[in-house]
């Protein structure tokens, strides 16, 4: 049997069926864990396996997983900003953002796509020294975005304990690229 990707090369609809069978539940928890709202999460879902089917060819995948969730990542961040353009609510998007942002307001001046790939491969080489657990928690509040009572109740910890982590993480990230002359 042909995998996904040979059949939206093809482009066979059943793809998109196995695509649905294999990731739907983990992208529709992904995307509601960012819009928090059940509808809009079907939508961005939806929207995502649109965008595949119309990405497909000529993108050839190598990590299908990874490519499905960057483009499901980036509907959803859209469709947040969208929806809390007007009224910046106390979402989580918001909260995650404004945690990095202490840390990586100095990149947001950087133009050049070279320096953009030096900070990603420097927070990538800092997650790298992390314990499993601390790059899992860091990952899900601020890739995933996860709230910090969601995280502190699946790694059974408390709330308090996830934020003082999570704090300490960002500091260290910012001394690993002050340190990296990227600050």
């Amino acid at each position: 049997m042909p995998n996904i990707v040979q059949r939206l090369f093809q482009r066979d609809e059943q793809g998109l069926s196995d695509m649905q069978a294999e990731y739907g539940s983990m992208c529709m928890s992904f995307a509601y864990n960012i819009l928090r709202n059940q509808e809009d999460a079907e939508e961005c879902w939806n929207d995502t396996l649109l965008a595949i089917w119309n990405a497909i060819p000529p993108a050839c995948p190598e990590n299908l997983k990874a490519f499905i969730f960057r483009i499901l990542r980036n509907i959803a961040l859209d469709q947040y900003r969208k929806k809390h353009s007007v009224k910046r609510g106390n979402g989580e998007y918001e909260c995650a953002i404004d945690e990095l942002a202490e840390i990586l307001a100095g990149s947001n001046n950087t133009e050049s796509e070279v320096e953009n790939r030096e900070m990603l491969s420097a927070v990538n080489a800092f997650l790298n020294t992390l314990s499993d657990t601390k790059k899992e928690l860091f990952m899900k509040r601020y890739w995933r975005l996860c709230s910090i009572a969601d995280i502190a109740e699946e790694y059974h910890l408390s709330e308090n304990n996830v934020k003082v982590t999570l704090h300490r993480v960002r500091q260290n990230l910012q001394k690993h690229l002050k340190k990296e002359g990227l600050l």
